[in-house]
């Protein structure tokens, strides 16, 4: 007996139908990793407003020169407990030691001044420029083709960045400086990323991190004992509980997060938290330290995510 036709729902019309859904929507993420990556964002956006607070008693180097050797420690005791070995391959030591000065030292001062000096949510936007620098080294000295999404994700850059630029200097003495520390903490963590990702270390992300944290504490203590307090005094009981759950929170319990995360999503699902996490840091400014959030405000956010999004976010059928 000859088989029934099918129907248009079955075998290749179902077929079709599930193509174009797959191309129109993007993959389900797995509900835990979103849970883990709105709680991230918003522990990560929520720690910018913080810095300030934290260096009221403390200089800038002396907050860093406490949090990384601390956070550092903390992450290889995770790794540890994990069962994770600690051992770095001596082949991958030059890599760990070029991108830990390039990116956590850079970073953790620039940014963390840039966000003393301007409004914190401008500083973390600033910051998270990061992707555009990677497109633009990448294109320039790499020579990796920038395509038209990458072109105009750094345009839409570029106009956030001047949107916040443009009152700032009117409004805010130090805003030159903040605003430039701010773009080279940004630039900071592309090259330290790019040159970690020409060079892989093959060890767990929790123990690269460790390590990273732990190199960089060197330099940064260095510069505390140059730079910083210059005597010792016990700083406030607010100051310690502050300067704890910046150290606890956003950098061990959000790294390790971040690693979960980016276990269980694609890279560009993940990327999600580079895009959000200014805007609830310019939310939360404006709600710790009423930080301006007016109409320009808003609109540089939505440049920054807009060009953040077309950096990151592949259309589904990419995928």
């Amino acid at each position: 007996m000859p088989e029934p036709a099918q129907s248009p729902m079955h075998g290749t019309g179902m077929t079709g139908i599930r193509d174009l859904i797959h191309r129109a929507l993007p993959r389900m993420a797995n509900p835990r990793a979103v849970v883990l990556l709105v709680v991230l964002t918003l522990v990560w956006g929520t720690n910018w407003p913080l810095f300030p607070l934290a260096v009221r008693e403390v200089s800038v180097w002396t907050f860093r020169a406490i949090a990384l050797p601390l956070s550092g420690l903390i992450l290889l005791a995770v790794a540890a407990a994990r069962g994770q070995s600690l051992a770095i391959p001596r082949e991958h030591w030059g890599t760990i030691v070029a991108a830990s000065l390039v990116y956590l030292v850079v970073w953790n001062i620039a940014s963390t001044y840039a966000a003393v000096l301007i409004p914190s949510g401008q500083a973390a936007v600033l910051g998270f420029t990061m992707p555009l620098w990677s497109a633009a080294i990448s294109w320039a000295l790499l020579g990796e083709r920038l395509t038209r999404r990458l072109l105009a994700a750094m345009a839409l850059g570029a106009v956030a960045v001047t949107l916040l630029m443009v009152p700032s200097f009117r409004a805010y003495a130090d805003a030159p400086l903040g605003l430039s520390l701010g773009l080279l903490a940004g630039l900071g963590w592309a090259v330290g990323t790019l040159i970690i990702k020409r060079r892989p270390v093959g060890v767990p992300a929790t123990v690269l991190t460790g390590w990273q944290m732990l190199v960089s504490a060197v330099p940064i203590t260095i510069g505390a004992a140059i730079l910083g307090d210059g005597q010792w005094f016990m700083p406030s009981w607010q100051s310690i509980a502050l300067i704890a759950y910046i150290i606890l929170v956003p950098i061990c319990i959000g790294n390790v997060f971040w690693f979960a995360i980016v276990g269980m999503l694609p890279a560009n699902v993940a990327g999600l938290s580079s895009i959000m996490v200014p805007v609830v840091a310019m939310v939360s400014g404006a709600i710790v330290h009423g930080e301006p959030l007016g109409a320009l405000q808003w609109l540089a956010m939505a440049c920054s995510a807009g060009a953040l999004s077309l950096a990151l976010l592949k259309p589904a059928r990419e995928g």
